[in-house]
C-alpha cells in the first residue's frame, strides 16, 4: 500500500520544535518508531498515544521501511553459481 505521507504527518516550528509529528498531535515519528524499536505492540503503542490511529501508525511503518530502502548501501544480491 503506497501512502501519502502528508495525509498522516507534518512538520511545523511551533510543534515539537519543528520535529515531524502526526498531523493534529504532537507525537513525534521518532517516538513512536523508538516505541517500535524497544518491542511494544501496535496495540500497547496506540493505547499509550490515543491520539495515533492504526492507520498512522501504519505510515509510520511504511515511512521508516521506505526510509531504510533508501538510505542503506546494499550490494547486489548475489549469483549462485
Amino acid at each position: 500500500m503506497k501512502f501519502n505521507y502528508s495525509d498522516f504527518f507534518e512538520r511545523r516550528a511551533d510543534v515539537c520544535g519543528g520535529e515531524m509529528v502526526i498531523k493534529g498531535t504532537r507525537v513525534t515519528l521518532r517516538t513512536l518508531l523508538a516505541s517500535l524499536a524497544e518491542g511494544a505492540s501496535l496495540d500497547e503503542i496506540l493505547m499509550d498515544f490515543p491520539t495515533v490511529s492504526r492507520e498512522a501508525m501504519r505510515a509510520v511503518i511504511a515511512f521508516a521501511a521506505r526510509s531504510a530502502e533508501e538510505d542503506l548501501p546494499m550490494s547486489p544480491t548475489p549469483v549462485m553459481a
